[in-house]
């Protein structure tokens, strides 16, 4: 069977903003639309790194990556330091082989800007229409088979390295290792394959028990390999989350070598701890509940030392502190009140950290509404109007998430336009598909409906509404 050439491509994953206070740009998107099929036109196969699905990971499978595949395509919009990093690498190993791309008109930094790099444009919102696709699709493809021709006849030297050191001549890895990186491919893409499987089949009712079964076998062939593929282990992270198996995620972490274990992976088994913590209160398991909160806690607290407060960990840590205040409140703990203040104050730094992040901000907003004094009052005309802003901003984005339509939901409930929020429900059931995302925005409003009730206040419409959005509806 032929084997065509491997085709690294280096591009941020998911969603990102550019400029920084602009809409986001689906990469997503540009990749599916536009380079994957371009690389596959060209002959090559197209490969990306999954374990940009929740951050970057630079190891070594990732310079096997880099070293091993013939070409890359790397899109340099919004100057995304892993792929800078990873365009260096190239420039330094493969010269000839590398093509450039970026969105127009991003400001390339300096170093990169007398590289010979194919434009795309984005629309007003940042949006990838189907007519800009077919053009970078065609750019692409030509290029990368003009590309090869060309080495095929000599080494082609466009590396500002080897233009500079024309001396430099690292050696090629051996055929052995190629051999070897094909197979372990292959092998990863089945694994990946098998986890976007379960991931769809957990969606379904009554499949949550079979997904269980078949991820506990994948996670231990993945686990007991001795170099395990960082993709194949983010994917086993995600496909746990989405069935709420937060033991499995918490395995997947504990068993996984410690270089794996970068800020967002340790920020996702933070949250996986503490909702075991949930879930086992919730079954009057008071021990075994303070054990895994001080097991999210202690993450979070390494955390901020290693990088400081940011929205994510502030936003993790407002959560285990309102579950907390849930718990004491409904059994009448005289600590509620002052549980309540601590989640209120970490979701107001997360927010105040980046404006920009509306997870924090909303669940502050929500909170506030139960705290309900002078005070709280004063803080939420202060956040609310730059809460809406900003959530507005995502929702008029290339490609909103659940996240976005769940927060204009909570934002048009605070605000007593049930109409505008089953509007938003709509919308947010249409793209959410995971059971935890609408089991958490259900809890924030049955948080206002409950505040509401002890007001005496009408909360039929209200009700009616956490319905419709409950997981199961």
């Amino acid at each position: 069977m032929t084997q065509h050439p491997l085709c690294f491509v280096l591009m941020p994953f998911g969603t990102k903003r550019y400029p920084a206070t602009g809409p986001d740009i689906d990469f997503n998107r540009i990749y599916q639309a536009a380079i994957r099929p371009a690389v596959k036109a060209a002959g090559m196969q197209p490969l990306r790194s999954d374990e940009e699905e929740i951050g970057g990971i630079i190891h070594k499978a990732m310079f096997e990556k880099l070293l091993v595949c013939s070409y890359a395509v790397a899109d340099l919009t919004t100057s995304n330091p892993n792929v800078l990093y990873e365009l260096g690498v190239r420039h330094t190993a493969r010269p000839g082989t590398t093509l450039t791309v970026y969105a127009k008109p991003t400001q390339l930094p300096f170093d990169v800007r007398m590289l010979s790099t194919q434009p795309y444009a984005l629309g007003p919102a940042n949006e990838f229409s189907d007519a800009e696709a077919a053009k970078l699709r065609r750019a692409i493809t030509r290029r990368l088979k003009a590309m090869h021709a060309g080495n095929c006849v000599a080494e082609i030297q466009d590396s500002p390295v080897f233009e500079l050191v024309p001396t430099w001549k690292p050696k090629s890895l051996p055929a052995a290792a190629v051999k070897t990186f094909r197979k372990d491919l292959r092998d990863s893409e089945l694994l990946k394959g098998e986890l976007d499987r379960l991931h769809a089949l957990g969606q379904e009712d009554g499949q949550t028990e079979q997904v269980r079964t078949e991820l506990a076998e994948i996670r231990d062939q993945a686990l007991a390999d001795q170099a395990p593929d960082a993709g194949v282990l983010v994917k086993l992270i995600l496909v746990h989350r989405s069935i709420d198996d937060w033991s499995g995620m918490i395995e997947v972490y504990d068993r996984m070598p410690k270089e794996f274990r970068q800020i967002p992976i340790r920020e996702q088994t933070a949250l996986a701890y503490n909702r075991r913590a949930e879930e086992k209160a919730a079954k009057g398991n008071d021990a075994g509940a303070a054990k895994d909160r001080a097991a999210a806690l202690a993450l979070l607290d390494k955390l901020g030392k290693d990088q400081g407060a940011t929205p994510e960990t502030l936003g993790l840590l407002g959560r285990i502190y309102k579950s907390q205040w849930l718990q004491a409140r409904a059994t009448g703990d005289r600590r509620a009140g002052d549980l309540l203040v601590r989640a209120v104050d970490a979701y107001v730094q997360g927010f105040e950290t980046d404006w920009r992040e509306i997870y924090p901000g909303i669940n502050a907003l929500t909170l506030l509404a139960a705290q309900g004094d002078a005070e709280a009052q004063r803080t939420t005309e202060r956040l609310l109007p730059v809460v809406r802003f900003a959530a507005e901003q995502r929702v008029r984005g290339a490609d909103p998430d659940y996240w976005d339509y769940a927060t204009m939901v909570e934002l048009e409930v605070l605000h007593g336009d049930l109409v505008a929020a089953e509007r938003f429900r709509r919308k947010a059931v249409a793209v959410g598909t995971e059971t935890w995302q609408r089991e958490s925005t259900t809890g924030n409003l049955r948080i206002i409906e409950s505040i509401r009730r002890e007001r005496q206040e009408d909360v039929t419409g209200l009700c009616e509404l956490i319905d419709r959005l409950a997981p199961g509806r």
